[in-house]
């Protein structure tokens, strides 16, 4: 097998620009869109907004690699950095790190990429870790470093990057051609085909022991962040979650050869797709707060703690939604307190009903906003 940097062209990669143009300017649109709906948005629900999605993509980012951890300890650590008000839990050393480079791209997002940069990240992503030879700094090992599937008895390698000798050179090369081709550079390219080539010109080199899925992610982002002049709140890490096999499907093809329109055409998909999920997500939080203005004073506290956990699940709604069943676990209510308790929420406009009696279900009285993936097509359309 011969991979991308074993060929006599790497790293100089071509792919089909007029395939992602619609691409390219439909994402800039939606920025534009994203940034005028933003300022509807009071001081405190941008503030909301801020820290769910540095939140939400710092555990959703962690979650592509296997790595569970525990949003509201993650949250907790962003509003410390932030100097914002928070509790005083203790926040294990993933949680903590995570967090720690998250906001750390969200506040350099327009600081020029560099080496100091990537290994701070680094310490950052493996806080804690006491199995690594190598933290913030690039890999030294002897030994190939291969992405293995784990098959015990018929592994297979899916990629084998650069040997560690040769680390530093590729990266000094990926760092100068990741500023040369910013907004600010001699060399611009379109946000979309920036941050793509970005993704996979840095896993391909694999310079860390551990770590390089969350940092190749993490420097896709401040690629578009760069090109927009602010930070992205993208959900790109949640919607790659949702479609995990089929990146690493493409990462893998695009890891064999330097010809990536088909690895750039899928991720521009899933970067359009992360924009309608945030624009989703601001829509949603701008009902949120007009629903609860509406009904402050109306609702007991069954209720209002019911509501907040069905508002909890975001613009796709409660899971199959709200049944009575559900309602007596978050409150702890009776049977016949619930049935009165579901009545009195429909009748003031908190909940709409689907169904009868046991069969009846609840969700919460502001439009859902289901997201669909989105595939460019050979012709660069899209839907």
């Amino acid at each position: 097998m011969t991979w991308n940097w074993q060929r006599s062209d790497w790293p100089n990669f071509s792919w089909d620009r007029p395939r992602l143009r619609k691409a390219e300017e439909h994402f800039l649109v939606g920025a534009g869109v994203f940034a005028g709906t933003v300022k509807h948005l009071g001081s405190e629900d941008q503030e909301r907004l801020t820290i769910e999605a540095i939140s939400s993509e710092a555990v959703t980012t962690s979650e592509i690699e296997g790595e569970i951890l525990d949003r509201a300890s993650v949250q907790s650590s962003i509003r410390r950095q932030l100097g914002l008000d928070t509790d005083a839990r203790r926040v294990k050393p993933a949680e903590q790190g995570i967090a720690e480079m998250m906001v750390d791209l969200y506040r350099t997002f327009a600081a020029p990429l560099s080496d100091r940069m990537l290994c701070a990240w680094h310490r950052m992503v493996v806080k804690g870790r006491a199995d690594l030879k190598d933290i913030g700094r690039y890999r030294t090992g002897g030994d190939p470093m291969q992405v293995v599937s784990s098959e015990m008895y018929d592994p297979r390698v899916h990629f084998e990057a650069p040997d560690s000798a040769r680390v530093p050179a590729e990266m000094a090369r990926f760092v100068d051609w990741f500023n040369r081709t910013g907004p600010a550079g001699p060399e611009p390219l379109p946000a979309l085909t920036r941050a793509g080539i970005a993704h996979l010109y840095f896993e391909s080199i694999h310079p860390f022991e551990d770590g390089n899925g969350r940092i190749g992610r993490a420097i896709t982002e401040k690629a578009l962040a760069q090109s927009l002049g602010q930070p992205t709140l993208t959900a790109l890490a949640a919607t790659i979650l949702l479609r995990r096999m089929a990146y690493y499907e493409a990462l893998e093809a695009a890891n064999r050869g330097n010809e990536i329109t088909s690895w750039l055409a899928w991720l521009a998909g899933i970067a359009i797709e992360a924009q309608r999920r945030t624009e989703a997500c601001v829509e949603f939080l701008i009902d949120k707060t007009k629903l609860l203005a509406r009904l402050r004073g109306q609702l007991n506290s069954r209720q209002e703690k019911a509501l907040l956990r069905v508002l909890r699940e975001g613009p796709e709604g409660f899971k199959g939604g709200l049944s009575a069943g559900n309602y007596l676990t978050i409150t702890g209510a009776s049977p016949a307190t619930a049935t009165r308790d579901l009545a009195d929420m429909v009748a003031k406009g908190a909940l709409l009903r689907v169904g009868e009696r046991r069969h009846a279900r609840y969700s919460v009285a502001i439009p859902l906003r289901p997201v669909s993936p989105v595939t460019l097509d050979k012709n660069g359309g899209f839907v």
